[in-house]
């Protein structure tokens, strides 16, 4: 599989974290499980023309999307397929930052995965066609940048309260919300409310979810480590309470993780 990402420019460098191509099938399995990443992601399927949706739970079919879907932020993994990531295009959104571009409240797309064609209509299929018409990959960036440009609404800039908690949390050892609210001033409540407008999770939810991935992130490429050294570093009270998060998360132990990752950090490969 090759993998390339693109940084988008100023000012869609503020909502947009980067955008993302996959080509190839040499993959391990026909279908992976995918972790929480903590923020929203748009999909578009440049080979297919629907893509299959599987219960997390039981791993069958439950339908189908549009070839261009939006994977709203997850706190829960989500199954995808191989014939779903051959000829692949993404956007990674910044934590928080699709207030500009979707007129729906974000939290209502916690755990959900919808057709682009919902929110977007006839400029969805727009898009895909023009992305199709040409087979340069940069060119294919340069197209959907100027796309996602011209979807952004004049909206106000995001709250600051909550800018100020996102560069908090991104931290390597990030305050507690109690900390972050007793310094802001206002009260755990409404500090809940407006933070969950914007990025579409509670705070400590989306705390939890950080903590994952600097985990999966520490992870990467090793085959043995010392867990209590991976709950320390990642903020974790012990390894019973690192081994209890993860598992309620990633619904697995992380030795078991390690057995079964994928290509990606945020996959882990399922037995076909």
């Amino acid at each position: 599989m090759i993998y390339h990402t693109y940084i988008p420019r100023s000012p869609l460098s503020k909502f947009v974290k980067f955008l993302w191509s996959s080509e190839g099938d040499n993959l391990p399995s026909s279908r992976v499980k995918l972790l929480p990443i903590g923020s929203m992601e748009l999909l578009i399927n440049l080979r297919e023309n629907t893509i299959p949706l599987y219960d997390s739970n039981s791993g069958e079919r439950c339908g189908s999307t549009s070839s261009m879907r939006i994977l709203g932020i997850h706190s829960q993994s989500l199954i995808i397929d191989k014939h779903s990531q051959i000829s692949v295009m993404g956007v990674r959104f910044q934590a928080g930052g699709t207030v500009p571009f979707f007129q729906i409240p974000i939290k209502e797309l916690h755990n959900r995965v919808i057709s682009l064609n919902e929110l977007w209509s006839n400029r969805a299929d727009e898009l895909r066609e023009k992305l199709l018409k040409v087979s340069q990959l940069e060119t294919r960036f340069r197209i959907l940048e100027h796309y996602l440009l011209t979807m952004m609404v004049q909206s106000s800039p995001q709250h600051p309260v909550v800018d100020f908690a996102l560069n908090q949390f991104a931290n390597l050892h990030p305050p507690t919300v109690r900390e972050i609210t007793n310094q802001i001033g206002i009260s755990p409540r409404y500090f809940g409310q407006l933070f969950t407008n914007y990025v579409g999770l509670t705070p400590k939810l989306f705390c939890r979810i950080q903590r994952l991935r600097r985990v999966l992130s520490l992870l990467a490429g090793k085959t043995h480590t010392d867990w209590n050294d991976i709950a320390f570093t990642c903020g974790y009270f012990d390894q019973a309470h690192f081994i209890h998060d993860f598992r309620s998360l990633a619904l697995c132990t992380p030795s078991e993780y390690i057995k079964h990752r994928g290509l990606h950090p945020c996959h882990i490969v399922l037995p076909d």
